[in-house]
Order: structure tokens, then C-alpha cells, then sequence
């Protein structure tokens, strides 16, 4: 058997077409894990609605709460495998809890129903649907930092290829996703919602399973920090890494509490983030160099402006999917009818189709001294998906029946998606090339800290279009008027942060110090 030889400071050795070999292992991982993710997600809000009977916005506010959490525990799990479990153990960790969240999602209970003008919903199920989601949320936490953090770590702070291979690992997440959308968005639709959860199961399960098995090929660069200290008794008598494992029961809990009180979940994503931010530039300034301060500073500011990028693109789970249930004629040349939980594998179809084009193009725009820098590429995504909302909202009141040309929805997604490719592969490539190793993981959290924020406000924007009616009632769930008037405010606001990004590039390329 072929030995891979590491150097902490350099490339992993050890190749699979011209790449680290460990990346095959995280590229599976990560594919089966969005799988079930996006699985789940797809059928979420339809779920809420036609099932259970919420309005659009209580629906929004429930999705906006999920995700919120979904993307700020992370922070929590990057600080654990930096601390004390390393990557390898809080990936493992994460995949076990995320399997038994998406298995639970499988028993929802009997339909809600309306009698005399009262919805009548299951306390018992309902209150188990949201322990599932506190389950998935907290699995997140544990794996979804970490294994990009082990991405980084196969490649040498200089290597080349480290952009084009988080390119190729963000195609493993949206090869999952287009799976999912497709097949489970058909399945739940179409047999039943708890069908389409159990895929999403078995899908994770998958996941887990290729972790395992293939940890050996990452080279021990997602090893605990210090095994002895793992071994060591806590203050309640056993291993600090039992220990570990219990705390992560306790975070279920308190993300089953707050899935209950959607309206606090913004409200602490707004503070905790505040203070990260304060934290991480303090650190630097205290801790660090004056160049590794400064880094961390642009690392931060981009971080934080992210969430505005992913408060628009998260439509497509809320505001975007009911619009395709309820306006669109999804009849594709009189051949079949696209779902409309199924319209969201446009934007990881995309990803396939135009990811590798990116990833050439930056390399071949290096190559002759062009390529954009990590800032002007933020930029140039928020004006992308900005011109995309504004376009779509016009083209939307070209029609108004309820039978509007699916175009429109293509167009949209595209732009979601060519917006997508300039800022969030870049970005995590960003987040490791800026930071001291000391705090990678806590730096990559707080970049999916940023990312949770980006997504409540999604939803609660989502909530703002809907006209209060359930599907229970017959009725439209959105106002499109309303929701057209919000697309092209956002817009137009979204152009003025990429305008802003761009005034600012010089500052931030200077403070980069050479990092592109």
C-alpha cells in the first residue's frame, strides 16, 4: 500500500489527478452530507405549509430559525476541534448525530387539518420534528467547519491549487444537492414528505460511512491537537473527550429550545457574530503580527459581508420555492412537469456545469496577471446577483397569472449561481489563506457564523411576502406584488454593496499583504 508523506507546513504529497488524495475523501463526505441536507431542505417549507398548515411567513420564520442555527454552530464545533477533538473525531461526531436527526425526520404524524377555522396540528409529533432539526443542527456544527478546515490543511499556504481545490470540493456539494433536490424533492412531493426525509437519511448514513472508511487516506492532518489531554478527567469525572460528546447532547437541547422562539434566534446571531468579529481582530492585534492582524482584519470584513450575498441567494429554500409552486408553469416542452421543490437543482446543476469554467478561469486569468483579487470577486458577485433580482422582478410583472413562463426562474437561479462561484468556494479558500493556524477553525466557524445570519434574514425577507393565508384556506400563500417590490429593493441594495466592496479593494489588497 502507497505511504502518503505529510509536512505541516507544506502539500500533502500523495496525488489523485494533480490534487491531494485526501481530497477524494472529503469531496465523498461532503457530497453525501449536502445530500441530506438539501434533501431536507427542499421539501422544508412546502413541508410547513401544505402539510402542517403554517402561513408563508410562520413557515419562513421556522425555516429562517433552522438555518440561522444550522450555520452558527459551527463556531462552536471549529473551537472543539481546534481545542481538543481535531477534525477527523468532530466530523465523525458530527455525521453520527446528523444521521439520527434526518432518521427521526422520517416520523412526522398525522396531517394538520382545519376545523371550524382553528388548525389542528400534533403537539407531540411537532415538538419531535423540531428535536430532529436540533439534532441535524447541532451535527452541522460538528462537521460542516471542520471538513473544510481539513480541505485547507492538504495544501501549503502557497500551493497554487488551493482555490481550484476548493472549487472541486464545492462540486461535491452541489453534486449532492442537485442529487437531492431531484430525487427527494420528487419522492416527498410526490409519496409522501417522510419518504423524501428517509432518503435524506440514507443518504447521511452513506456520508458516514465513506468518513470512515477513508480516514486514513487524509494523511493525520485532522488529528487531535494533544491526545493526552482528550484522556484527561473533567470536572464531572470522565474524559475531556466524553465530555465533549455530552456537551454536544446539551446543544441539541438548547437548539430544540430555540427553534421554538424563531424571534430570539436573529437576535443572537446578530450579538454572538458582533462579538466574534471583536474577538478574532483583538486577538490579532494583541497576538499577532502587524501583517497577520491585518489579515485577519479583511478576513473578518469579508466574512461579515457575506451575510448580506447569502440573505438574497437563500430565497430559493423560501420565497423563491412558493412562488414556483403557486405561479409558475413548470411544463417543460410538454414532456414532464418539473416540482417545485425539484426547480431548486437549477442552482448545484449550475455549480456542475460552470465550476470547472471558474476554476480554469481564475487560473488561466493568474497565469497573464488578471485574476481578480478575493475582494473585487466579492464584489463582482453581489453586483451579479443584485442585476438578477432587479431583472427577475421585471420580467415577473410582464405577467400576471399564475401561469408565468418557467424562463424567469432559470434566469434567476442563474445569477444565484454564477454569484455563488465568485464569492463562496473563494471564500473559504479566503478564510484559510488569512488566518494564523492557531484559530483557523474558529475563523472558519465564524465564517459559517456570518453565513447563519445571511440565511435568518432570508427567511425573515421571505416572511415579509407572505399575505398571512395557509394552505389550508385555498389560498395564495404569497402576495407576488409585495414579493416583487422586495426582490428589487434588495437588489438595487445589493448593487450598492458590491459598488462599496470595490471602492474599498485597494485598502483590502493592501492588507492582504500579497494573499490573493
Amino acid at each position: 500500500m502507497s505511504t502518503i508523506s505529510v509536512s505541516t507546513e507544506g502539500s500533502q504529497q500523495k496525488e489523485f489527478l494533480g490534487h491531494p488524495i485526501g481530497l477524494v475523501v472529503c469531496f465523498m463526505t461532503e457530497m453525501w452530507e449536502r445530500f441530506s441536507y438539501y434533501g431536507m431542505r427542499t421539501i422544508l417549507v412546502l413541508y410547513l405549509i401544505k402539510y402542517h398548515l403554517f402561513t408563508n411567513a410562520e413557515a419562513s420564520l421556522i425555516y429562517a430559525a433552522y438555518a440561522g442555527l444550522v450555520y452558527m454552530m459551527p463556531i462552536i464545533g471549529g473551537f472543539m476541534a481546534d481545542r481538543y477533538l481535531g477534525s477527523r473525531k468532530a466530523v465523525t461526531y458530527g455525521a453520527l448525530l446528523l444521521v439520527a436527526g434526518h432518521s427521526l425526520m422520517a416520523f412526522h404524524g398525522p396531517q394538520s387539518y382545519v376545523d371550524g377555522g382553528d388548525i389542528v396540528r400534533d403537539d407531540f409529533y411537532l415538538k419531535l420534528f423540531f428535536f430532529s432539526l436540533a439534532l441535524i443542527i447541532t451535527g452541522v456544527g460538528f462537521l460542516k467547519a471542520n471538513i473544510s478546515t481539513i480541505v485547507g490543511s492538504l495544501y501549503g499556504p502557497d500551493d497554487p491549487r488551493r482555490d481550484g481545490g476548493f472549487t472541486i470540493f464545492y462540486m461535491g456539494i452541489n453534486l449532492g444537492s442537485v442529487l437531492s433536490t431531484v430525487i427527494v424533492g420528487y419522492v416527498g412531493e410526490t409519496y409522501g414528505w417522510n419518504y423524501g426525509f428517509s432518503l435524506a437519511g440514507i443518504g447521511m448514513l452513506f456520508g458516514l460511512l465513506v468518513f470512515l472508511w477513508g480516514q486514513k487516506m487524509l494523511g493525520g492532518r485532522a488529528e487531535p491537537p494533544s491526545v493526552e489531554v482528550l484522556k484527561e478527567k473533567s470536572a464531572i469525572g470522565i474524559s475531556k473527550e466524553y465530555t465533549i460528546y455530552l456537551f454536544g447532547f446539551g446543544l441539541v437541547g438548547v437548539s430544540w429550545m430555540m427553534m421554538q422562539y424563531q424571534d430570539l434566534v436573529g437576535q443572537m446571531l446578530g450579538i454572538v457574530g458582533l462579538a466574534m468579529i471583536a474577538y478574532i481582530i483583538i486577538f490579532g492585534f494583541r497576538n499577532c503580527t502587524k501583517e497577520e492582524a491585518q489579515k485577519l482584519t479583511v478576513a473578518c470584513f469579508l466574512i461579515a459581508i457575506q451575510s448580506v450575498f447569502w440573505a438574497l441567494f437563500e430565497q430559493q429554500a423560501a420565497s423563491l420555492t412558493v412562488l414556483a409552486d403557486e405561479q409558475f408553469n413548470r411544463n417543460v416542452f410538454g414532456l414532464f412537469e418539473v416540482k417545485a421543490s425539484q426547480v431548486q437543482s437549477l442552482n448545484p446543476a449550475f455549480i456542475i456545469i460552470f465550476a470547472p469554467v471558474f476554476a480554469w478561469l481564475w487560473v488561466a486569468l493568474a497565469r497573464k496577471g488578471w485574476e481578480p483579487s478575493t475582494p473585487a470577486k466579492f464584489g463582482i458577485a453581489m453586483l451579479l446577483i443584485g442585476v438578477g433580482y432587479i431583472v427577475f422582478s421585471w420580467g415577473m410583472a410582464l405577467d400576471d397569472s399564475t401561469n408565468k413562463s418557467i424562463f424567469w426562474l432559470v434566469f434567476i437561479y442563474l445569477a444565484l449561481t454564477l454569484a455563488e462561484l465568485c464569492l463562496s468556494p473563494v471564500g473559504l479558500s479566503m478564510v484559510t489563506k488569512l488566518s494564523v493556524p492557531r484559530i483557523v477553525g474558529m475563523l472558519m466557524g465564524t465564517w459559517f457564523l456570518f453565513s447563519a445570519l445571511g440565511n435568518y434574514v432570508a427567511g425573515w425577507i421571505s416572511s415579509l411576502a407572505g399575505s398571512g393565508a395557509h394552505a389550508g384556506g385555498g389560498e395564495a400563500v404569497l402576495d407576488v406584488v409585495a414579493t416583487m417590490e422586495i426582490y428589487t429593493t434588495i437588489g438595487y441594495g445589493s448593487v450598492g454593496v458590491g459598488v462599496f466592496i470595490f471602492i474599498l479593494t485597494p485598502t483590502l489588497r493592501k492588507w492582504m499583504h500579497g494573499v490573493h
